[in-house]
């Protein structure tokens, strides 16, 4: 079996191709900058009005961007769709002073640029130029999203849903979505769309970044080894973490990462481990919240990953970098990959 696993991130869109004949660690590895990163380049470098068009993507960088580049005196102008890159209310977006049109031949003298997440198409362009095949029996992707409701504040909606999935003890692969994507994940179906539109029939298997990491770091080469531990995905933006205990997450929180100190972390960690850490402690210091089922009984190691895990060494904790096929960049598309698998 050929995968293609894509995690996109906020720094890098890490990239693994798959084949179940050869080992892991000889797999196919791209490390890219992240989707907003070279959109927003590419709108720094334009001296025009703009006309953005495409799909939900992580925004990133491109809101400021965008900002600033009316700030110099040009025209944005977005489609309906993408503009909930922006904010998925669509007034919110129009308040910035960014217009907002279907009818794109009104703007035939504007710069145009496609949002999204993935591009199929350059990607399967690059790996041809290396005389790689294109052929894959399952795609999987993983983007991180928040969910919209109208009604809630989108850091309560998202840990509202963590909430109800891990409603009793649960495998990490169990976040993945084979078939159905709730509609309040708009960003995930904003990738099944996308990928639809470049031509591949099958839908992709797409999971939240978090817990593709998450499902990942459990089989790292030590990770496997343990019955009772903690996982945990420090990113530039977002710190999840789960407490594990006989393969099934027992707990949970996620924070974010620059309001956290190694003091506060361990804090965090070895109340989760024992059952001990509330929603409230962990909402009313700005994170998004916490949801303990059952305590662990102890914790073996602390399997750390992300681009800001240097933070776990601030810690007293006994600390192990994740490395599931030998790299700590794929910690995302090895839960991707495994979540296909099993």
């Amino acid at each position: 079996m050929r995968i293609l696993a894509i995690d996109v991130g906020t720094g890098t869109q890490d990239i693994m191709i798959y084949d179940s004949e050869k080992e892991l660690e000889n797999a196919i590895k791209l490390v890219l900058p992240s989707p907003h990163l070279f959109i927003s380049q590419k709108i720094r470098e334009i001296e025009n009005d703009l006309y953005l068009k495409g799909e939900i993507m992580g925004g990133g960088k491109i809101k400021n961007t965008l900002l600033e580049h009316m700030e110099k005196g040009y025209e944005v102008v977005m489609n309906s769709t993408c503009a909930k890159t922006i904010r998925d209310n669509i007034e919110q977006v129009k308040a910035l002073g960014i217009k907002i049109s279907d009818d794109e031949e009104n703007y035939r003298g504007y710069t145009k640029i496609n949002l999204g997440d993935i591009n199929i198409t350059k990607l399967s362009e690059f790996l041809l130029g290396y005389d790689l095949e294109f052929d894959f029996d399952k795609i999987a992707i993983a983007v991180q999203d928040h969910g919209y409701n109208e009604n809630m504040g989108d850091r309560d909606f998202r840990f509202e849903k963590i909430r109800e999935k891990v409603s009793e003890p649960i495998s990490p692969l169990k976040f993945g979505f084979k078939d159905e994507v709730p509609e309040y994940f708009t960003r995930m179906q904003a990738v099944r769309r996308q990928v639809k539109s470049e031509g591949i029939e099958e839908l992709p298997l797409v999971m939240d970044t978090k817990f593709a990491s998450i499902a990942g770091m459990c089989y790292d080469e030590i990770a496997e080894k343990l019955n009772s531990f903690i996982v945990i995905d420090i990113g530039n933006g977002h710190t999840t973490a789960a407490s594990i205990e006989n393969g099934k997450i027992q707990g949970v929180f996620e924070h974010h990462t620059s309001s956290l100190t190694g003091e506060s972390l361990e804090r965090y960690i070895k109340r989760l481990a024992s059952g001990e850490i509330t929603h409230e402690e962990v909402y009313n210091d700005h994170g998004h919240g916490a949801h303990v089922l059952n305590p662990i009984e102890k914790i073996e190691k602390v399997i750390v990953s992300g681009p800001k895990r240097e933070l776990i060494e601030k810690t007293n904790l006994d600390w192990h970098h994740a490395a599931p096929g030998g790299d700590v960049m794929m910690t995302g598309t090895v839960g991707l990959i495994k979540t296909i698998m099993e």
